[in-house]
């Protein structure tokens, strides 16, 4: 064995100086690789840079690293550089830049990186139309390329969307998918918005029930249940209202049910 394949490689010895502490030594062997254009190892060498030097608290030299990174079109240290910058700027509260940043991970391509683009841009979205678009192309983004947690985190997200616009059938029906692939520790948030998702299509059911004209029992029931369940939801104003509704209905023999109804705990 000749001394040249005992030789550790450049790369290595910059990462076990980084993690020693020393990042002088580490940028000082990283800059010499950056600076090689035909160096193989160019795309990952500027990645590690811009991570040392923004350890170091060069900022600015650091987003130079990774603009380098970025320009190699490494799907790998590409993507890895797009994203170093866009956590940066989200960091610092650059939204603008951040999107950018988040854009140029899409436009590398590299699969693995694209479910967590989508979802940044979903956070950093200007109104709620394009973040329910970056939402649901995070989800299928996460699917296709085996993202479990990904996916899962987009499914939370957008079923809550969907529940504050008044779509629970929706959101059921996407949380039922997700908890079929869910890791283990997203499952409890998940089950969660599916039951406030069956409260709310509850709510409906019972109003309908009410509203379709239903026989004076069965309407006495809808109403209770309807005003029973409303405060799970927060709406303690509009149960009062349904039970003020109920208790003077025109109809005399569903208004006495009511009463019944709304007695019989007191």
């Amino acid at each position: 064995m000749t001394f040249s394949e005992l030789e550790t490689p450049p790369l290595d010895t910059a990462r076990r100086l980084a993690e020693g502490g020393d990042l002088d030594g580490a940028a000082a062997i990283l800059t010499e690789l950056v600076a090689d254009p035909d160096s193989p190892d160019r795309a990952q060498a500027a990645v590690g840079l811009a991570v040392v030097l923004d350890e170091r608290g060069d900022t600015d030299a650091a987003r130079a690293a990774a603009r380098t990174a970025l320009a190699t079109g490494h799907p790998e240290y590409a993507a890895q550089a797009a994203c170093h910058l866009a956590q940066g700027f989200e960091r610092e509260g650059r939204d603008d830049q951040a999107r950018a940043a988040w854009q140029a991970v899409l436009g590398v391509g590299t699969p693995a990186y694209v479910p967590l683009a989508h979802l940044a841009l979903a956070r950093l979205a200007g109104s709620p139309q394009e973040a329910d678009k970056e939402l649901r192309a995070a989800y299928d983004a996460g699917l296709d390329v085996g993202d479990a947690e990904a996916a899962a985190h987009a499914a939370r997200q957008l079923a809550e969307t969907l529940l504050e616009h008044g779509d629970p059938g929706e959101a059921a029906g996407l949380l039922l998918d997700a908890l079929e692939f869910a890791p283990a520790r997203e499952l409890p948030g998940l089950r969660v918005l599916l039951g406030i998702a069956h409260l709310e299509q509850a709510c409906a059911e019972f109003a309908e029930a009410v509203e379709s004209g239903a026989d004076p029992r069965t309407g006495a029931l809808a109403i209770e249940l309807l005003a029973r369940t409303l405060p799970l939801r927060g709406r303690t104003e509009d149960a009062g209202q349904v039970w003020t509704y109920g208790l003077e209905h025109e109809d005399e023999t569903m208004a006495a049910e009511v009463r019944l109804r709304f007695h019989r705990d007191a």
